[in-house]
């Protein structure tokens, strides 16, 4: 069986272990009303900024969030920086930009990375690491550690996310020729995620928004090879306007890490539909290393 869809079904058994981690680690991850930055890049950057939204709706402190090539920022109290194998370069040399003037905390699969080595401090969530190189458990542990760090209530999502590891999928994805992946909030984020499910593992044509960015522009190509999938609920109207251009509409209700489950599998579907390895996408690797 591929790694991949091992690894996405072990999800909700490891949820747990994450939220004990926010719990164990409490003293090292930011107390409320401190200013934080979140750095990554990929799926830990739209993981940051997932976290960065969600806190700073929450009123838990000034949060941001930016790619490690363009990382910027001065004044705040904490960096935190997420690489699932803590070798990325250009993350590295975010730290090696920011440690000088504020105090930096990584978050990795790995202890004994270099990641690990060059912060103040490292939280090692060894148990979600992965073997494939498309992320999945891995990107979801972190979130549920910081998103549990800040009070949301994970636990009540993991019957849903087991539900999401059994149940059919709400489309047949080898049906369609482009996917759409829209939210709001911290979902919007997610949908930035999930977009890059799709093109890593399938090679497929996908882009996300904003959810009421969706009429600005990118709607004039949706049609009847699309589906426009949100995680999180979507506006009538805005479900409206999508369904009059002939595409399909999937418009959900649960927790978007949650959702996020269901666009993992039907990723790893539409890639082995196209006789595609989803452990191994075309011109990837597990880690980037710039030399």
């Amino acid at each position: 069986m591929s790694s991949t869809i091992e690894e996405i079904a072990s999800q909700p058994l490891l949820w747990p272990a994450a939220v004990a981690a926010a719990t164990a680690h409490s003293s090292l991850l930011p107390p409320p009303g401190s200013r934080v930055v979140a750095v990554g890049c990929g799926t830990s950057l739209h993981i940051g900024r997932a976290w960065a939204v969600a806190r700073q709706a929450r009123g838990a402190g000034d949060t941001e969030a930016f790619p490690a090539s363009e990382v910027r920022g001065s004044g705040n109290d904490l960096a935190i920086f997420i690489s699932r194998s803590g070798t990325t370069s250009e993350v590295l040399w975010a730290v090696e930009k920011l440690s000088h003037s504020m105090p930096t905390l990584g978050i990795t699969a790995d202890g004994d990375s270099p990641l690990a080595r060059s912060v103040d401090h490292a939280i090692v969530l060894d148990f979600a690491d992965e073997l494939s190189i498309v992320q999945t458990r891995w990107a979801t542990c972190v979130l549920a550690m910081l998103r549990a760090h800040i009070g949301d209530p994970i636990l009540a999502s993991i019957a849903r996310a087991q539900k999401a590891v059994e149940a059919d999928l709400p489309i047949d994805p080898t049906q369609f020729a482009r996917f759409v992946f829209v939210g709001r909030g911290w979902a919007a984020a997610m949908a930035d995620e999930a977009a890059l499910k799709l093109r890593e593992a399938a090679g497929a044509w996908s882009e996300s928004y904003p959810s009421m960015e969706y009429r600005h522009g990118p709607m004039s190509v949706s049609g009847v090879a699309t589906v426009v999938w949100s995680l999180d609920e979507l506006a009538p109207e805005l479900r409206s306007d999508v369904e009059a251009t002939g595409a399909t509409v999937v418009g959900a209700e649960r927790d978007p890490m949650v959702e996020l489950i269901y666009i993992q599998r039907a990723a790893v579907a539409l890639a082995l539909s196209r006789g595609l390895d989803p452990d191994t996408p075309n011109h990837l690797s597990r880690s980037v290393v710039l030399h």
